[in-house]
């Protein structure tokens, strides 16, 4: 049996490791954290029967190990908050992306600042106090009986919805949950924790059940490691999106017009703007066909798509009129199904390309929406490729490479790509799942892009390509969908005429390379911090007269500017100029010039760069010229 623990690999003799822990080969090694035996991820406490054939013991530099780190570290926090207040109710505590958290029932208090402050001193007294953690299996009968009498039924829910007959417990001290585990071997392996925030939430996401209290939380091996995380959490508060799109007046909500729904001020409509035509020439150079769909259908083309019978808990409520039920559009994809058969295609149509920039409305609960990245009413980059079987892996490929082009174009360069599988529930038979699913991995395989497995991530009606980018922060953000889909095909008996006339079936691909124009663009904002580059910078140059006397000269620069294209304006306040510096600043302005007597006198302009300063005297026609270079070298477009 091969066992590897850390960098170093051991072989060791059946005989010998019969009845052994495992976490008897790591000698106490905290950077040792859980073991992989045989795919299967098991506790260091787990006792070997002499049968494995491959273990792996893992750090906290893996995924499974950090998965353990903090899923233990949310133990301890349920920990904490039970000694410190009894009278809560733990429900579940799981670990997450970035850190874990823990859902309490407090009975409608609230936690306040104090409140986590105790508790984290309460949780760093139990890492020093470094308690055993024991895994118990038990009948769920006493299971739950033993939760009953505790008063936890939460854990007694939970316990009702398993069919197993024994389940895992795991016990720290007095505290006991109800987990799967795998956990560390003592609070003692946890060492840098912090808390970071509390937020309400529903159990089960329900806003029906009862209102938590949710305590978010983040842990580390090191201090200097927690103190990286939480200077990196400091530059994402400075570029949130929520913030910046208010301090730039770049958009809004109201609760008046509804949760989730967006309004666009002049300065992000006009990013906006700018987004979707420089979206739309480069689909028309690539021969897309640009179409236009209502907002809502009647209820019999949702339920020929299937929308109906998998995706209605996420659809608005009919609208009834004229004795006819009608739903708003949760996606665009029937309707652009039902251009394409409103008259017949011959194989040589194949294939057709329809692209629109389609707004859709998608019921998300209360508690998920989040700026403009959650939101209800959104405008998805929409596309649906028809195509021959023969045709179908070089359309993956273009949309691939389209993908990349558009993500470069706006400045991103590192991505994770993934392949999305069959869900639980779906339509279409295994086979033809089975035979979309190879079609995009053969794509990419082609291509030489190294991808990962998403299993069961699919959409109920196909697998796809999902391609997820990182910012300056690292952070990942879900943007390109790639759809293989023959399901609605079948489901619209669309058919083209082949060569031999008979009528089969193409191929349907459903794509978005941006995902959406909201989600896209707040991942714009926080990965620019709101500096926009200069093609994408809503007023691109601020000119600043320093006196009324200016102005004229002042105005007409920036009619010249505009002439050629430019966004600029002209700051006629009565400010210092040391103000309207500060005001541009503040915006983001890329640059600015200076207008003041000698200016006007030389018929010059002084210009300054958003956070580089001042870059002097110099002709309008060389500031032009300034503009054009970096334009032709940040983005031609």
């Amino acid at each position: 049996m091969k066992v590897k623990v850390r960098e170093a690999v051991f072989f060791v003799e059946n005989q010998k490791v019969f009845g052994m822990r495992i976490l008897d080969l790591t000698k106490g090694d905290k950077n040792c954290l859980v073991a992989l035996v045989d795919g299967t991820p098991r506790d260091l406490s787990y006792i070997l029967t002499g049968s494995e054939n491959n273990i792996e013991v893992l750090g906290f530099n893996s995924e499974i190990g950090r998965e353990t780190y903090w899923h233990t570290s949310s133990h301890i926090l349920a920990q904490a908050v039970k000694e410190l207040f009894p009278e809560v109710k733990v429900t579940i505590g799981p670990a997450i992306e970035d850190g874990f958290y823990y859902d309490f029932d407090t009975g409608g208090y609230n936690f306040t600042e104090d409140d986590i402050k105790r508790i984290e001193n309460r949780m760093h007294e139990i890492i020093k106090m470094d308690i055993p953690i024991e895994r118990i299996e038990v009948k769920k009968t006493e299971a739950v009986e033993f939760f009953r009498d505790i008063g936890e039924l939460y854990k007694v829910e939970i316990l009702e919805e398993i069919n197993d007959e024994y389940v895992s417990l795991y016990r720290q001290g007095n505290f006991v949950d109800l987990c799967r585990g795998p956990h560390l071997p003592s609070t003692g392996y946890v060492n840098a924790v912090k808390l970071l925030s509390v937020s309400g939430s529903y159990w089960r996401g329900d806003e029906k059940n009862a209102r938590l209290q949710r305590i978010y939380g983040i842990s580390f091996p090191t201090n200097e490691e927690l103190e990286r995380y939480i200077e990196k959490l400091e530059e994402a508060k400075k570029r949130d999106h929520r913030v910046l799109g208010r301090e730039l007046d770049l958009y809004s909500i109201h609760d008046e017009i509804g949760p989730g729904l967006i309004l666009w001020h002049p300065k992000g409509a006009s990013i906006r703007h700018i987004i979707e035509n420089f979206w739309i020439m480069e689909h028309l150079k690539r021969d897309y066909e640009l179409v236009y769909t209502p907002h809502i259908g009647r209820s019999k083309l949702w339920e020929t798509s299937g929308h109906l019978d998998f995706y209605k808990e996420n659809m608005y409520p009919p609208i009834e009129f004229d004795n006819q039920e009608y739903y708003i559009k949760p996606m665009n994809c029937p309707f652009h199904i039902m251009i394409y058969k409103s008259k017949i295609r011959s194989y040589r149509d194949l294939p057709i390309r329809y692209c629109e920039l389609g707004t859709v409305y998608r019921y998300e609960r209360s508690g998920v929406l989040h700026g403009l990245l959650r939101v209800r009413g959104f405008t998805q980059d929409d596309a649906h490729i028809f195509a021959r079987p023969d045709q179908i892996i070089d359309e993956i490929r273009s949309v691939v490479e389209f993908a990349f082009f558009i993500l470069n174009s706006f400045g991103f360069s590192d991505y994770q790509v993934f392949v999305a599988t069959q869900p639980a529930e779906s339509v279409g038979k295994k086979e033809m799942w089975d035979e979309a699913t190879n079609a995009l991995k053969r794509a990419l395989d082609d291509m030489n892009i190294d991808y990962n497995v998403d299993e069961g991530g699919g959409a109920f009606y196909g697998p796809k390509i999902d391609i997820k980018i990182k910012d300056a922060l690292g952070r990942s953000w879900q943007c390109t969908t790639i759809q293989f889909d023959f399901n609605l095909a079948e489901r619209f008996d669309i058919t083209y005429r082949d060569k031999d006339s008979v009528d089969r079936r193409p191929y349907l691909v459903h794509r978005a390379l941006l995902g959406s124009i909201e989600r896209f663009f707040a991942t714009l904002i926080e990965y620019y911090g709101g500096n926009f580059p200069l093609w994408l910078a809503p007023i691109q140059v601020a000119i600043l007269p320093i006196s009324e006397d200016n102005i004229a000269y002042a105005e007409d620069i920036c009619t010249t500017l505009k002439n050629l294209g430019f966004r600029a304006k002209v700051d006629k306040s009565n400010e210092k100029l040391n103000a309207k510096i500060r005001d541009a600043e503040n915006e983001k302005i890329p640059y600015m010039t200076i207008i003041g007597k000698k200016e006007v006198e030389q018929k010059v302009v002084a210009v300054r760069r958003h956070g580089s300063g001042d870059l002097g005297q110099m002709s309008l026609d060389r500031f032009i010229d300034i503009l054009n270079r970096e334009l032709k070298g940040g983005k031609d477009h």
